[in-house]
């Protein structure tokens, strides 16, 4: 059990260390050689970049350093140590990809790649239980006490940042700006909570012990049995409550269907699990 433990923090840190490096190519490549602006911290710096010339990798750094103590207070020891790692290698790839850049001078393309890298590289953050501190703990304390989804929260705190970009930038790429924060935020959705989408299914039927059975052993699911009764007909029925994986859909409609092609069955998105066999209600 604890190598198992050692293996996933190797594994959490290993995402962390991509997902910044791919991050400081998002603001390298193509943020600050077009002169859009950013969200959060890394807008700061970049708004510092081009009015002072400070090296974005040191100011955030910096500026992290501080709001890291705000941090501290709010959340769990696992967050934190995982934050102060993606701020070191999010600084340390910053620097080391300074001056890097592509051939691409079309201004639409950058900055939605700009959007791409972006939500990719925090999205592999928060996904392990990161931060890149900044705006993405405002977010997370957002998604812990007032369950706003992290990636709009996110996406909330970083246009107040961009606004204040006007100062150093064109109005157009101010523009540019907005839809390259669009663009990262919907990967990011995509990246924390899209890569294996739940669905929770409903099933009504005279055979549910048969399918409650199927799907306990051919599927190795756990299945809720509610107690409910037809409006009209007054008749006592039971209802399995089942979460699964949209990829075990299909395996699960044969089950339903070999067993009783009358039964009435819903099947909806879900959005967060939590619980046994899912994701640690802690995280």
């Amino acid at each position: 059990m604890k190598r198992k433990a050692v293996t996933k923090t190797i594994t959490d840190v290993a995402f962390i260390a991509l997902g910044a490096f791919i991050f400081a190519l998002a603001v390298n490549l193509f943020v600050i050689p077009n002169d859009f602006g950013e969200g959060g911290v890394t807008g700061v710096t970049i708004i510092l970049y081009y009015w002072l010339g400070w090296s974005p990798g040191l100011v955030n750094l910096i500026i992290n350093g501080f709001l890291l103590i705000i941090g501290y207070r709010f959340l769990d020891k696992k967050t934190i140590i995982y934050t102060i790692l993606a701020v070191a290698f999010n600084s340390l790839f910053l620097h080391l990809t300074e001056g890097w850049d592509i051939a691409s001078t079309e201004k639409t393309v950058n900055a939605i790649f700009a959007g791409i890298f972006a939500g990719v590289g925090i999205g592999m953050i928060v996904r392990v239980g990161g931060t890149t501190a900044g705006t993405v703990i405002l977010a997370r304390l957002a998604n812990k006490y007032l369950d706003w989804n992290i990636s709009y929260g996110l996406l909330f705190f970083d246009v107040i940042v961009a606004v204040a970009s006007l100062m150093v930038i064109e109005v157009e790429n101010f523009m540019f700006t907005i839809v390259l924060l669009y663009v990262g935020t919907k990967v990011m959705d995509f990246i924390v909570e899209g890569l294996n989408p739940k669905k929770a299914v409903m099933i009504i039927s005279k055979h549910q012990h048969t399918i409650a059975e199927q799907v306990n052993t051919a599927m190795d699911r756990g299945v809720t049995v509610l107690s409910g009764h037809g409006f009209y007909t007054k008749e006592a029925k039971e209802v399995l409550y089942i979460v699964i994986s949209k990829q075990e859909v299909s395996q699960l409609k044969k089950i339903v269907k070999s067993a009783d092609k009358d039964a009435f069955v819903t099947i909806h998105d879900v959005r967060d699990v939590f619980g046994e066999g899912f994701v640690d209600i802690s995280k």
